[in-house]
């Protein structure tokens, strides 16, 4: 259609452009002259029917194109033409040399005069075709365009708007003409109707279409933040010329919330699969708090804190209750900040609430009662704090870290102004956070505690000191496992026996933890129990063999208490599992005597040679019963090295355990070095990997009393042996510048031979010892044992043996393999001291 401009001064005639409305209804026009035949005939009209004007120029229009039952009708309408009478009606036409009709053309008739003065008439034709076409479209296109249920808008070339349908004025108000000649400045802020009108000049210029462009923004009389998808393609004539864009608009802002809400619920689950996979792989209770910040920023907030309780991190029992946890002190264990020059001080806080001096992390310090923070630890629910003006903090949420409904501390989670603000599917992640975090810094605390008292009770129960031995020259290293490992049960004793003989042994209980270390201890004492009885040494494992596997059955053991422990679960046999070597060495023979329940074999140096393992029967470890234990006696040289040790020495996860006993055997290449030195050495020499096991390791060097330390004597059984046994014990103690002794030791030697004479049988053996103390030994072939007892007023014998315990530092006796053998203990004198009893020390066996 022909553009008329809107100034009068400027009217001028336009050619039609292409595309003009013509192109679509296909008109036509030719002429009949004064005698009926076509005149002129139009190339539009040549378009339409297909026929050139040499072709039809000259013939009956009628007859031409009108299908024969039609013509004499036709005949009649063009004579009332000629005679100036105006018609307009359809027409069914056919092409010439065609039968069939080919079309229905609607025809205006009006007449005209030749220059002569004749009649004649000028026919202006249009396809039905195309007008019936037309009206589809059109209908369509009103019907898609003003009840399409989206926003529609159809921009002209110079971007305004052309047309509107209703749904986009429902949306931004007034009619849909109302928007006609509005441009998106009208509807988006600047930098969206930027972005908008960039994409409308691209798809016009391009013809490139845009599909799920996002826009945002307000519509009329509402703040509320609404999301759309734009899909925006050129509009052309029939002829293919652009006339426009238009765009499609739909409201996708339930979309975006849902798609935000299921982005928020992902990357909370991932945070959720992140926090359960590296929050407490520690048992420091400051490491977890960190990790739990390592977490949470910058996935979840912009800035965080962790407050624990300072009794909680110094070793308390437990953490205050709620009631004085809002007073109680606390220390900033963790801070974390994704925002550059962050603010130690609390995240939230406010003045006259929380802290608003910077809190340092390793700060002690304490929040006001009513404050939020305080009141989040005193009721143990999550507070939800707005920031100040001013600050860069928009909120924060104080969330107590609750454990077994136990508040350990406070974390504080913040998002600075312009994140997203939290909400509840945020706050529900943040109670989930603290709370794991606060289980793994309870079971901290809670497995500090119990490994603190294991490794207290562990040391309590190891030898005391540096051990000391007759005969031998000891030195030992106990290296208990870290704290990311628990206590285990490894000991080690060193007991002295009568005679100037020393039991050596070192133990390891299977398991961890605080039952170990009781089992150990329980071990331990049996140990030294039976070591008191001087029995044999796979007597003494027997006995300790019964005594571990009743360590597992409840009190009132029987059958049903068994099946109880079964069904208790495998931790008792499993902790109440032990290995043990057991070792009596004679300082005067220079031999020892092992037993092994199950563990490693103890190491021999002997000098000049290479360190070798000794063949010692391993036997099955204590707790599992039912198998003897067999006893080897191996005579020791002068300066050998015996090393007895746990599996924790010679065994990790790295290097088998063939490799660990190898490598210590090599480590031993000079034992003639001090023995605290050899011990460093191997500690040091070795790939222990210390901290994933205990480590016990006990070494002596054989060094047996001289023949000139010992007084051997065998007396014949009879009643002048008596007065033989003082005479011999007094010139030893003689030759041994020990006349200080020799009173009491005469006085003690006469009583226990006169017992041997009384109770005991066959020959009486006398032996004095002098190496750190005196011992006295008197032997004989009888079973019965002396036992002291408190003699009556009236009895005139029975105080002999209370004068031996009076007199002496220690006394005792033993079984033998062919008797027994009664012995006491004296201190050796130092300067001119004496060891003469007190009245009342003699009164008291009256």
């Amino acid at each position: 259609m022909s553009e008329i401009p809107e100034t009068a001064n400027s009217v001028m005639w336009q050619s039609s452009p292409p595309g003009s409305i013509y192109d679509y209804i296909r008109v036509a026009s030719f002429s009949i002259g004064p005698d009926g035949l076509v005149d002129q005939w139009s190339l539009r009209a040549t378009d339409l029917f297909g026929i050139t004007a040499e072709e039809v120029r000259g013939k009956d229009p009628v007859e031409a194109f009108m299908p024969a039952e039609l013509r004499p009708r036709g005949h009649r309408k063009v004579s009332e033409i000629l005679d100036g009478k105006e018609w307009t009606g359809l027409v069914p036409f056919r092409m010439p040399g065609e039968r069939r009709t080919r079309g229905i053309a609607e025809v205006y008739v009006m007449p005209s005069e030749t220059e002569r003065g004749e009649k004649a008439a000028l026919c202006i034709v249009v396809d039905v075709r195309a007008l019936r076409r037309i009206e589809t479209d059109l209908a369509a296109s009103q019907a898609i365009f003003g009840q399409s249920p989206f926003g529609f808008l159809l921009f002209g070339t110079d971007l305004t708007v052309k047309r509107a349908n209703q749904r986009f004025a429902t949306v931004f108000g007034g009619s849909a003409d109302d928007h006609r000649g509005r441009t998106v400045h009208d509807y988006l802020s600047r930098p969206e109707a930027e972005r908008m009108t960039a994409a409308l000049r691209r798809v016009l210029e391009t013809g490139e279409s845009v599909t799920d462009l996002s826009i945002t923004g307000a519509v009329p009389g509402s703040t509320e933040r609404r999301h759309w998808s734009i899909n925006l393609y050129r509009v052309h004539s029939g002829s293919g010329r652009p006339i426009g864009v238009a765009g499609l608009g739909t409201d996708v802002t339930r979309r975006q919330i849902a798609a935000r809400e299921a982005a928020s619920a992902r990357r909370n689950l991932a945070l959720l699969n992140d926090a359960g996979a590296r929050i407490g792989n520690s048992l420091d209770l400051e490491t977890t708090a960190r990790e739990l910040l390592d977490v949470a920023v910058p996935g979840f907030c912009d800035l965080a804190s962790v407050d624990l309780y300072q009794g909680l991190l110094s070793g308390d029992e437990a953490p205050p209750g709620r009631a004085d946890g809002a007073s109680a002190e606390l220390r900033r264990v963790a801070f974390a900040s994704a925002v550059s020059d962050a603010p130690l001080v609390s995240a939230g806080s406010t003045p006259g609430c929380c802290e608003t001096a910077p809190i340092d992390v390793g700060a002690v310090h304490r929040y006001p009662f009513n404050s939020p923070c305080a009141g989040a630890l005193r009721t143990g629910r999550l507070r939800d704090m707005p920031g100040v003006d001013g600050s860069l903090v928009q909120s924060t949420l104080v969330v107590p870290m609750v454990a077994h409904d136990t508040v350990v501390g406070l974390a504080q989670f913040s998002r600075t102004k312009g994140s997203e603000p939290f909400g509840e599917r945020d706050r529900a992640l943040a109670v989930e956070l603290a709370a794991r975090a606060a289980v793994c810094i309870d079971n901290a605390r809670l497995y500090r505690r119990e490994h603190e008292r294991a490794l207290i009770l562990q040391r309590s129960l190891l030898p005391p000191g540096d051990p000391e031995a007759a005969g031998l020259d000891i030195a030992c290293r106990y290296l208990p496992g870290n704290t990311a490992t628990e206590v285990g049960g490894d000991w080690f004793d060193v007991i002295q026996l009568p005679g100037h003989r020393t039991a050596l042994v070192v133990g390891d209980v299977m398991g961890r933890g605080l039952r170990a270390a009781v089992a150990m201890g329980e071990l331990r004492t049996a140990v030294r129990t039976l070591a008191q009885l001087d029995l044999e040494p796979a007597e003494v494992l027997s006995h300790l063999d019964e005594i571990a596997r009743g360590l597992g059955t409840p009190t009132g053991g029987g059958q049903a208490s068994r099946v109880t422990t079964k069904a208790r679960g495998p931790e008792l046999s499993e902790v109440y599992l032990a290995t043990c070597v057991y070792a009596v060495y004679d300082s005067v023979t220079r031999r020892c005597t092992f037993a092994n329940a199950g563990h490693l074999p103890p190491v021999l140096v002997e000098p000049g040679e290479a360190a070798l393992l000794l063949d010692v029967p391993p036997g099955m470890p204590l707790g599992v019963g039912g198998e003897p234990f067999e006893e080897v006696e191996i005579e020791l040289p002068e300066g050998a090295l015996l090393a007895l040790y746990t599996d924790g020495l010679v065994e990790s996860r790295d290097h088998p355990l063939d490799e660990g006993i190898l490598a210590f055997r090599s480590a031993l290449t000079d034992p003639g070095r001090p023995l605290e030195d050899v011990c460093d050495h191997v500690l040091n020499t070795l790939d222990t990997r210390h901290g994933e096991d205990d480590i016990a390791l006990l070494m002596a060097r054989i060094q047996g009393l001289p023949a000139e330390a010992v007084g051997d004597w065998r007396l014949p059984r009879e009643p002048r042996s008596v007065g033989r046994a003082r005479e011999l014990a007094r010139a030893q103690l003689t030759a041994w510048d020990l006349e200080p002794l020799v009173d009491t030791v005469e006085l003690l030697v006469s009583e226990l031979v006169t017992n041997a004479l009384r109770y005991g049988e066959g020959e009486i053996r006398l032996r004095l010892l002098r190496d750190r103390t005196l011992v006295c030994e008197v032997w004989d072939a009888g079973l019965v044992q002396p036992r002291r007892r408190r003699a009556r007023d009236t009895d005139e014998g029975g105080r002999g043996l209370q004068l031996v315990g009076l007199l002496s530092a220690g006394w005792g006796s033993r079984r033998t393999p062919r008797g027994k053998t009664v012995w006491f203990e004296l201190p050796l004198p130092v300067g001119d001291a004496t060891t003469e009893p007190t009245v009342d020390q003699l009164l008291s066996m009256f």
